[in-house]
């Protein structure tokens, strides 16, 4: 005898990352009813350094894991009142105008770079580059990219009706709109992020990206308002019923923030996931790097400051990869996942893993760290066996991290007063707790490590009127489950590694980067005017 379906209002909220694409049924207090999770192949590489995936994957994994949910829901349909969706960042899909994918999306993850653009002209070049401004013009134009595709496939170009954000492309096959959220125009297009809008006409970044026309981008929504209603297409495809409106939310670091309880910049966000990131929610807006803006937070007219550590915690997934096959053979006769073993084997390495000191930066950034940045891991003795590099790790990544944050309540001039750390990274129980001890921070773990898509949700509950605003939707859907508190011994070891080693390595590696990547040209460089 089937059991009788609960009516308990909730969302459906879709969280579309970079591993996996999970579904989530959430009521208003913050409880997973259901989720299903699909592992997705991030990428396909046809050239060296490329990364691309067909939208219609996407939507296929998006459609067959929905199925999965409504196969037994846990409640009526009825009790479904919204869907909202999050999205990685900055992966691009070009439709034609039958809303056509003309070419395999390219993935955030993606290093190809278009041509060294002819702007700015002569005249500027000095002042911008009396401003440190040039090196990061120059490279924010050759990441875009609209301006690859335009230099390398003109016909595509030619063809693309509309150019639109995964999270874009997933509300057109949706709803059958061309509209996204302000909350998730993260990446190489015009926009305005300090009014979240597009760029007005005589905004110069028209000049940056100046295949871009505005013809080609959706209509932008503030996060909580809808951005369409489910078709009987997507319905048939995905099992959602018709007719429920789809809200806006943000992208997925940007629901992390939400998700985590985060609204004030004396809470710092930390996201242990593929790309490891620090966070903190204003109403200013506030730049951690001069010139480089603060993205849109998921609350509307807010702000989220971030400093990045752009491979993070796949660096996780590289060390077991190259480094731990005993590890996963024995984990697979535990039927246990290999990150259990790897955490037992760091919890059981002292403090400061006898000396080594790792700088995380294993790709490149733009401005902090520089476009020659590489990673580098110093110290090494006899004593040291693989346990004490996969520690050196999550020590590397904190302290990377805790920079972060120093710069971070300098700009803010506000004082972190406690961490919240989501991610899949916070499931280890060792990078927890050594990330309070460098912090010497209260660090806090959410009551779900899926805070994106509780994020989402709780942008979806806002928008139907279930609370009355977003401090009451977040006292009601978040909260925390667990407390790490700073060991004080470790702690005043970790803080003079961080300050007499960690924080000077960058400083005198960066000249051997350079040689580095002048000799091999890894990675890529351009020539200075």
């Amino acid at each position: 005898m089937a059991s009788k379906k609960q009516s308990i209002d909730c969302v459906l909220s879709i969280d579309a990352g970079t591993q996996s694409i999970r579904i989530a049924l959430i009521d208003f207090k913050g409880n997973f009813l259901k989720i299903c999770k699909t592992e997705i192949e991030p990428y396909f590489s046809t050239n060296p350094g490329w990364a691309e995936q067909n939208p219609e994957y996407f939507w296929k994994t998006l459609s067959a894991t929905c199925k999965k949910v409504f196969s037994d829901l846990p409640v009526t349909k009825e009790s479904i009142k919204g869907v909202t969706l999050t999205t990685q960042r900055n992966t691009m899909v070009n439709l034609d105008k039958n809303g056509v994918p003309l070419r395999p999306a390219i993935i955030w993850l993606d290093r190809r770079k278009a041509k060294k653009p002819e702007w700015p002209p002569f005249y500027l070049k000095a002042p911008l580059k009396a401003l440190n401004l040039y090196d990061a013009i120059v490279y924010t134009m050759m990441e875009c990219e609209a301006s690859w595709i335009y230099q390398n496939e003109p016909e595509i170009w030619g063809k693309t009706d509309k150019f639109l954000f995964l999270s874009g492309y997933f509300t057109y096959m949706l709803t059958g709109e061309f509209t996204d959220s302000t909350g998730n125009q993260v990446g190489y297009v015009p926009f305005d992020y300090k009014k979240h809008q597009w760029a007005g006409d005589n905004d110069l970044k028209w000049k940056m990206f100046p295949y871009i026309d505005r013809n080609q981008l959706p209509k932008l929504v503030k996060p909580s308002e809808i951005l369409g209603y489910i078709t009987k297409g997507a319905s048939f495809k995905t099992g959602i019923p018709a007719g429920i409106p789809v809200f806006a939310a943000a992208a997925d670091k940007a629901c992390e923030v939400l998700g985590s309880g985060c609204m004030s910049p004396d809470i710092a966000c930390l996201s242990f996931g593929t790309t490891a990131t620090i966070e903190t929610t204003n109403e200013k807006y506030t730049e951690i790097v001069p010139f480089m803006p603060p993205y849109p937070s998921a609350i509307p007219g807010s702000y989220n400051t971030e400093v990045m550590i752009y491979r993070g915690f796949w660096m996780v997934s590289w060390f077991k990869n190259e480094f731990a096959h005993s590890e996963v053979l024995l984990a697979k006769k535990k039927n246990i996942a290999p990150e259990i073993i790897l955490d037992q084997m760091a919890g059981s390495i002292p403090p400061g893993s006898m000396g080594l000191m790792l700088q995380p930066f294993w790709s490149p950034g733009v401005k902090v760290p520089g476009p020659e940045a590489k990673g580098s891991i110093i110290g090494f003795g006899d004593v040291h066996t693989k346990a004490h590099v996969y520690r050196a790790i999550l020590e590397g990544l904190s302290y990377a991290l805790r920079e972060g944050a120093d710069r971070t309540e300098k700009k803010n001039k506000v004082e972190i007063q406690k961490l919240r750390i989501s991610g899949g990274g916070s499931q280890s129980k060792t990078a927890m707790q050594l990330t309070a001890d460098i912090f010497n921070l209260v660090a806090e773990q959410p009551h779900t490590y899926e805070t994106s898509a509780l994020g989402a949700a709780i942008d979806a509950a806002v928008g139907l009127k279930a609370f009355s605003g977003f401090k009451e939707a977040v006292n009601s859907m978040t909260r925390i489950s667990k407390t790490y508190e700073p060991d004080r011994e470790n702690s005043k070891i970790y803080n003079e590694l961080f300050e007499k080693v960690y924080m000077k390595m960058y400083k005198k590696m960066k000249p051997l980067y350079e040689d580095i990547r002048s000799i091999i040209n890894y990675p890529s460089i351009y020539k200075q005017d």
